[in-house]
C-alpha cells in the first residue's frame, strides 16, 4: 500500500479530514523532498505540496503524486487556501512539531478546525521496506568503515576531539552527508559518561575509549558504539568490558518478533545485575533507527511496545562507573520473521591498541 493511502487510513483512525505535515523528516518521508521550506496537506480528495520560490523547480523534480504550489502570500494563508479547495474542515496537524506561535497563526489564517495529532507518519516509519534496509546498510557499512579506520589512528597523547573529526571527515569521504549525530568520544575516566561528547582531553595508555558515532546516509542514519583500550586495562576495566559483550551478545541472540521492548531489555540487564552492576547501567538498551537517530520502538523497561519485522534497532548495554571508566558496545539489527539480523559488524571483542 502506497504511503499516501496509508495516511489517509490514519486520517479515519484519528477522526479527521485532513493532515498538515511540516516536521521535515515526515515531509521527506512521505514525499522525497530534501530541501528545507515546505509543508504537506493531505486529504481524501487531494495531496498538495506547498513551498516556496526557492524549491519549487527541485520540488517539481523530487515530489511525485502531489500538486506543487508555489505561495507568494504567507505559509498558513496558503495552507488555509488549499484546505478549502480541499473541503477539509477538521485538519491535523503535528502538535509535537508545532510551537504554540505556529498554531496561532494558523489558527488566524487558516478557517478550519484544527486538531493536534500525534503518531500518523511515525507510525508507518516503525517498519522499513527493502528499499529503507538498502540504505540503512549502507549507512552502517560506512559506519563500519570508520571503525576499522579510527582503530589506526587513535594512540596516547590524540585528542578526543581530533578523533571525533577523524571520524566524521572519514565517513564524508565514504559518502556521509554527516555524522548522525554529535560524536561520542569518551576516554579514560570520561568514558562513565554515557554521553561524553569528545573534549579536548588527551588519551592516555591504559585508558578505556567509548566511540559512539553514525553516518548519516540518504537521509538515514547509522549508530555504532565500540570501547577499544589503548595499552593493557586494568582488571576491574576488563570485567566491565566482558560483562557488557556478554549481555550484548545475549540480547542480539534472543531479541525476535513478538518480543516487547521491556522483554528485549531485560535480557541484557538481568546479565548485568548478576555480575554486580545492576546500577551502572542506567540507560535503555535501545532505540529505533531510522531517518531519525532516535525514534520509536524503544527497548527500555517502559517500553510496552511489540517487536515487528522491518523495524531497526540498536543494542546498546553499557556500564558505567564514576572515577573509574565504562564501556558501552552498540549494534543496529532489524528484526526479521524469525529472530533478527545485525546491521553493523565491527568486531566487538576487547580490542588493545598499541600491542
Amino acid at each position: 500500500m502506497k504511503r499516501l493511502e496509508k495516511v489517509r487510513k490514519g486520517l479515519q483512525a484519528q477522526e479527521i479530514d485532513g493532515l498538515l505535515v511540516t516536521s521535515a523528516v515526515n515531509r521527506r518521508y512521505l514525499t522525497g523532498f530534501t530541501g528545507t521550506a515546505g509543508a504537506v496537506l493531505i486529504s481524501e480528495k487531494g495531496a498538495v505540496f506547498i513551498t516556496d520560490f526557492r524549491y519549487t523547480e527541485q520540488a517539481q523534480a523530487q515530489v511525485k503524486g502531489y500538486d506543487i504550489v508555489e505561495h507568494k502570500a504567507s505559509m498558513p494563508e496558503m495552507i488555509g487556501e488549499k484546505a478549502n479547495e480541499l473541503g477539509i474542515k477538521k485538519l491535523g496537524f503535528e502538535k509535537h512539531q508545532t510551537t504554540y506561535q505556529e498554531y496561532e497563526l494558523y489558527k488566524s489564517k487558516v478557517s478550519r478546525t484544527l486538531v493536534p495529532v500525534s503518531g500518523i507518519i511515525e507510525e508507518l516509519r516503525l517498519n522499513k521496506n527493502e528499499e529503507e534496509l538498502n540504505i540503512l546498510a549502507e549507512a552502517a557499512n560506512i559506519a563500519d568503515a570508520a571503525f576499522d579506520h579510527i582503530t589506526t589512528y587513535i594512540r596516547p597523547g590524540v585528542t578526543e576531539i581530533e578523533v571525533s573529526n577523524e571520524l566524521e571527515f572519514f565517513m564524508r569521504k565514504k559518502g556521509a552527508d554527516s555524522s548522525s549525530f554529535d560524536i561520542i568520544v569518551a576516554s579514560g575516566e570520561r568514558s562513565a559518561l554515557p554521553h561524553g561528547v569528545a573534549s579536548e582531553k588527551k588519551i592516555q595508555s591504559g585508558e578505556l575509549v567509548t566511540l559512539d558515532f553514525g553516518a548519516y546516509y540518504k537521509g538515514y542514519c547509522s549508530d555504532i558504539t565500540r570501547t577499544v583500550a589503548v595499552g593493557e586495562p586494568d582488571e576491574e576495566l576488563k570485567k566491565i568490558y566482558q560483562t557488557v559483550y556478554e549481555a550484548q551478545l545475549k540480547a542480539m541472540e534472543e531479541i525476535k518478533p513478538g518480543m516487547t521492548g521491556v522483554e528485549a531489555d531485560s535480557v541484557a540487564r538481568e546479565h548485568i545485575k548478576k555480575n554486580g552492576f545492576g546500577d551502572k547501567f542506567g540507560h535503555g538498551l535501545g532505540h529505533g533507527l531510522g531517518m531519525e537517530v532516535h525514534e520509536e520502538p524503544r527497548l527500555s523497561p517502559k517500553g510496552n511496545k511489540e517487536l515487528t519485522p522491518g523495524m531497526v534497532v540498536t543494542v546498546e548495554p553499557g556500564i558505567y562507573v564514576a572515577g573509574l571508566g565504562g564501556t558501552r558496545i552498540e549494534d543496529d539489527i532489524v528484526i526479521t520473521e524469525n529472530g533478527n539480523r545485525s546491521l553493523t559488524h565491527s568486531p566487538k571483542e576487547l580490542i588493545i591498541l598499541g600491542e
